[in-house]
């Protein structure tokens, strides 16, 4: 289970200060924070190298992967903050296939979330993607380490016109 109250609180707080830096609302930008997670996932998924048959090379850094985790996370929260989602406490479920198949199952999920912005579909995405962690070898405390660490990242983007 992974409790996720103060990661909310944290995220609005960012989410409040990118869209003053930025003159931009939830509705303006939820398309390309939905395309910033698509990307996020591909980027995470491409560290661990699972699909890549043709490469003998080994998946890179547990570090690299569980920071490009963390982006996914940032772009879940914002979303769940926009669809008033109210759950804050996620089981992590035992997910039934391997890394290639669950990554897939999840670009499903978000593709229905883009297509119909309910806060059911939002939880179904989320609960898959924080279940993911299993498959990734994170620890809760490992994974909300890394979205903390990621967000001090992301502030300091914003301080330096990143």
């Amino acid at each position: 289970m992974i409790e996720l109250t103060e990661l909310f609180h944290a995220q609005a707080q960012l989410d409040e200060h990118i869209q003053q830096q930025h003159q931009v609302t939830y509705s303006q930008t939820r398309e390309k924070r939905m395309l910033a997670l698509l990307v996020e996932l591909g980027e995470m998924i491409n560290e661990t190298k699972c699909f890549k048959f043709w490469s003998k090379k080994p998946p890179n850094e547990k570090a690299i992967i569980l920071d490009e985790y963390a982006d996914g996370i940032h772009f879940f929260l914002s979303l769940g903050i926009e669809v008033k989602s109210q759950k804050k406490m996620y089981d992590l479920l035992p997910l039934k296939g391997d890394l290639v198949h669950e990554t897939i199952e999840i670009f499903d999920k978000i593709i229905t979330l883009k297509n119909s912005f309910t806060v059911q579909h939002f939880e179904d995405a989320f609960s898959h993607y924080l279940s993911l962690m299993l498959l990734l070898g994170f620890t809760v405390e490992e994974t909300v380490d890394g979205y903390f660490k990621k967000l001090g990242v992301n502030y300091t983007r914003q301080k330096t016109n990143y």
